[in-house]
Order: C-alpha cells, then structure tokens, then sequence
C-alpha cells in the first residue's frame, strides 16, 4: 500500500475559472446600476424611509379632514413597505420632496400625494392629497392642503 500524502489543490487553484467571470459580472452590474441613476433614486428612498417625520405629520392633517374619515375611516400609521411600493423625489439640495404612497384606511385603501419643502428643519406641505381610484365609480381627490402656484 502507497502511503504517500495527497496533496491536495489550494482554493484559488480549484476555482480560478468562475471567480474572474462572476467579479466581472457583479463589477459590470454596480457599474450599470449606478450610471443609469437607479443608485439616485434609491438615496431618495432610503433618505424618506429615515425621515419618518415626513408622513407621520401628513398622517396626522388628513386624519383630521371628516371626509378622509368618511371615505377611508381610521387611517392606519405608514408601514415601511409603503414607501419602497411609492415614489420619492428629493430636489433643491433634499429640501424639497415630492412623495407618493399607499395609504390604509380601516374601510378602505389610497394614496397620498405629498409636496414639502424643509424650512428651518421642519416640513411645510405645500400639498397634501389623498387619491381613491378604487372602486371606479367611486374614484376622487380630496385636498387636505392644496397647493398655491
């Protein structure tokens, strides 16, 4: 019997083949991702997913409109999931925002429109709007704060 040692191969040897396409692949993909303004875009959520402040207060003014509790009764606080389905716009060096996302109401479902601008490290809305589209023969706009050209 051959009692020799097996040597084996490092890991690098092993996988050398795969290692080079793959880091090419993902170095390509950060590259692609970010040139097309998608990594913006992401800021711009990721900055309104942190400033929790910009829809708990917009929250606040619509729940005391009557015809948002008429229509959407109980409003529900956002959830974080809310804002990734939405849209978000910062601009004018991130003190203005423009924001679109659902809203849960204990009869039924919207989404609220959100102009702001940040003075002196407070929002002032510019417009607040909650939008129903469903049912159809139901669908409207009501104007918590309407916006002044």
């Amino acid at each position: 019997m051959n009692n020799e040692i097996i040597e084996e191969k490092s890991w690098w040897k092993r996988n050398w083949k795969w290692f080079f396409p793959l880091l090419s692949f993902i170095l390509i993909s950060i590259v692609l991702f970010f040139s097309s303004g998608m990594g913006g875009h992401m800021t711009h959520f990721a900055q309104a997913y942190v400033d929790t402040e910009l829809y708990e207060n917009a929250i606040k003014k619509a729940q005391l409109n009557k015809k948002v509790t008429n229509v959407l009764g109980e409003l529900e606080p956002i959830d974080n999931l809310a804002i990734l389905e939405g849209e978000v716009h910062y601009f004018n060096d991130n003190k203005s925002v423009d924001l679109s996302i659902r809203v849960k109401g204990s009869k039924r479902k919207a989404s609220m429109d959100i102009a702001a601008d940040r003075i002196n490290g407070e929002w002032n809305y510019r417009k607040i709007n909650i939008r129903i589209k469903k049912p159809i023969e139901e669908k409207q706009t009501i104007e918590i704060i309407k916006q002044s050209e």
